[in-house]
């Protein structure tokens, strides 16, 4: 089987159109022709975008192979290929509405999550500075009130709008097909965004580096209760850059997921699904972790350091497994 037959036999069995391959690989359709008809044959970047369409290895689609030679499709012998879920345009004008609605919410939490603490933080410190006539025990129990609240306040927005976006997960883990009209409208889209998002990011990674400014001004003045202060205005200004940082990024995240692009390539899809169980047990596992410790020591105010520090194995054991993997399952 040539290259050429193998394009049009791929591309028939996800449904898509010459156009729509076209428009997923950033040529042409009479470049695909050519190639289908073998009148051109398309570059390596082309050849290696198209494994991971359709994926296979690029040894399946370079070399010479029989009808019955379909064990080297896949790009790991082991891995089963999902089947390839088609999306309407339908379904897809109604996760363009419902995503950005579920996503203020969920961004509007993330605020609330960070701001929770600032109550507690001010009336403690007023009481223990005596700037307010109200006692340590008071302010605490007034403060972790105000707390508790805030926080379900945020849960209150979060977890329906993350309800209502489960139907949607397949979008994250599945291969999909989309309509030739799809990829149009959402891809017009997402350009109409891109200064959006380029602005977004750098205002909230502003407002994320800015806020720890009014900390070490803090400092200058030589008053315990105005570090207090400068906590709370950080965590003020922190909550703000990552609501933007949140609404610009889980936009981006839908026309990616729709595209299939970035991190949601159906190789890095088949990369996901193989990381799940561990992905789980890891953060079950490091939960349980930092909960003994802090019970054990009662320094809440330092085994906070487990997050980082397993936040860092994390990406660097993830990483080797993925290493490994690959280096017993080459392409």
């Amino acid at each position: 089987m040539s290259l050429a037959e193998k394009i049009i036999k791929l591309r028939k069995e996800q449904g898509w159109s010459q156009e729509e391959l076209a428009s997923r690989l950033d040529v042409t359709r009479q470049s695909v022709s050519k190639w289908e008809s073998m009148s051109s044959v398309p570059d390596l970047d082309k050849i290696v975008k198209m494994s991971e369409l359709f994926q296979v290895s690029t040894d399946y689609l370079l070399k010479e192979t029989t009808p019955t030679e379909t064990e080297e499709r896949c790009t790991h012998p082991d891995e089963i290929r999902p089947a390839v879920r088609p999306v309407s345009l339908k379904e897809t004008n109604l996760y363009l509405d419902l995503a950005p609605r579920c996503h203020r919410n969920i961004a509007l939490a993330l605020s609330l999550f960070i701001l929770s603490p600032i109550c507690l933080l001010l009336l403690s410190g007023a009481a223990e500075y005596h700037i307010l006539p109200l006692g340590e025990t008071a302010a605490i129990a007034i403060g972790c009130s105000v707390l508790f609240v805030v926080v379900a306040g945020g849960v209150a927005l979060l977890l329906p709008s993350c309800m209502r976006l489960a139907p949607f997960e397949y979008l994250e883990l599945e291969p999909i097909s989309t309509e030739y009209s799809v990829i149009g409208v959402v891809q017009a889209k997402k350009e109409a965004f891109a200064p959006r998002y380029q602005q977004g990011l750098v205002v909230g990674v502003s407002l994320c580096i800015v806020s720890v400014v009014p900390l070490f001004l803090s400092y200058l003045l030589e008053n315990e209760f105005y570090s207090v202060c400068a906590i709370c205005l950080m965590l003020a200004i922190l909550s703000a850059g990552v609501h933007i940082l949140f609404r610009v990024w889980a936009a981006q995240e839908v026309y990616q997921k729709l595209l299939e692009e970035g991190e949601y390539t159906r190789a890095k899809k088949a990369e996901n699904r193989r990381n799940a169980s561990f992905v789980i047990f890891y953060w079950c596992l490091a939960t349980a972790i930092y909960l003994a410790v802090s019970f054990y020591t009662e320094s809440w105010n330092k085994t906070w350091i487990v997050w980082p520090v397993a936040g860092v194995l994390f990406a660097a054991l993830l990483a080797l497994k993925e290493m490994l993997y690959k280096n017993r399952n080459p392409s």
